[in-house]
């Protein structure tokens, strides 16, 4: 990749990280922005970062960061050897909603991944939360409704009810969780999710029918013969138009 293009756009995962990230003593002097390369966001969208700046300063969010950050470095430990992790994700997720006061839990869940839903529903409760959960098939909604023909669908001779995550975040926002939790939502219905929910929300698992949904797996297997294929230049294809969400 060319200076002129890497100059045309941000691309934080080509760069050291030494601007953003430099590895001082705390309190020390940051390093001149003017060394971090011409792609760096920070250099790019001054305007950005100093409106982003403005909306920490705001109580709820600076209050919402805090206990984030207290989070994360509570999931690590300092030992003679190094830095040492110490907890999964669940658990990260059951201190964090402690912390921020939380009581009443959401999950919108895959409806293959019922079982994965009931455990984690008692999990919570053990925890002393009050849990709510929603499937992906509510409201039993035909695919054929949004336009599907028989050969695009799963099972083309049953009744196929699509995935309704607008109706799993809208069911949420009206049970007033006070954290919804993804687990387990395709790629596109859980955009739609995130896109209509309107309290906070989380995910704990993302779906990969393959990787035992754990889709960093692929990347980690690139470098061999499993998943190579990914590093593979695209071949020419049709064009199709952008699809937006009004």
């Amino acid at each position: 990749m060319g200076n002129e293009t890497r100059e045309r756009k941000t691309i934080c995962a080509q760069c050291p990280g030494t601007a953003c990230y430099p590895m001082i003593p705390a309190g020390a002097p940051l390093p001149p922005l003017e060394e971090a390369p011409a792609f760096c966001p920070m250099r790019r969208f001054p305007e950005v970062m100093e409106r982003v700046a403005g909306e920490y300063a705001k109580p709820s969010v600076k209050e919402f960061a805090r206990l984030a950050s207290i989070q994360e470095a509570q999931c690590y430990e300092l030992t003679a050897t190094g830095i040492r992790t110490t907890i999964p994700r669940i658990e990260e997720t059951i201190e964090f909603a402690k912390k921020c006061g939380y009581t009443r839990l959401g999950i919108a869940f895959c409806v293959g991944l019922r079982e994965e839903a009931k455990m984690l529903t008692g999990i919570f409760e053990a925890k002393g939360f009050e849990v709510v959960s929603v499937n992906c098939k509510v409201g039993r909604i035909p695919k054929e409704d949004i336009g599907l023909t028989g050969e695009e669908k799963i099972m083309a001779p049953l009744m196929e009810p699509m995935c309704n995550p607008v109706a799993q975040a809208e069911v949420l926002n009206a049970e007033q969780v006070d954290l919804a939790i993804l687990l387990g939502l395709c790629v596109g219905h859980d955009t739609l999710f995130i896109r209509y929910c309107r309290v906070p929300c989380t995910v704990l698992a993302v779906k990969d029918r393959v990787l035992g949904h754990n889709p960093l797996a692929a990347l980690y297997l690139t470098k061999g013969p499993y998943y190579s294929r990914l590093n593979a230049p695209a071949q020419p294809g049709e064009d199709r138009p952008k699809v937006t969400l009004d």
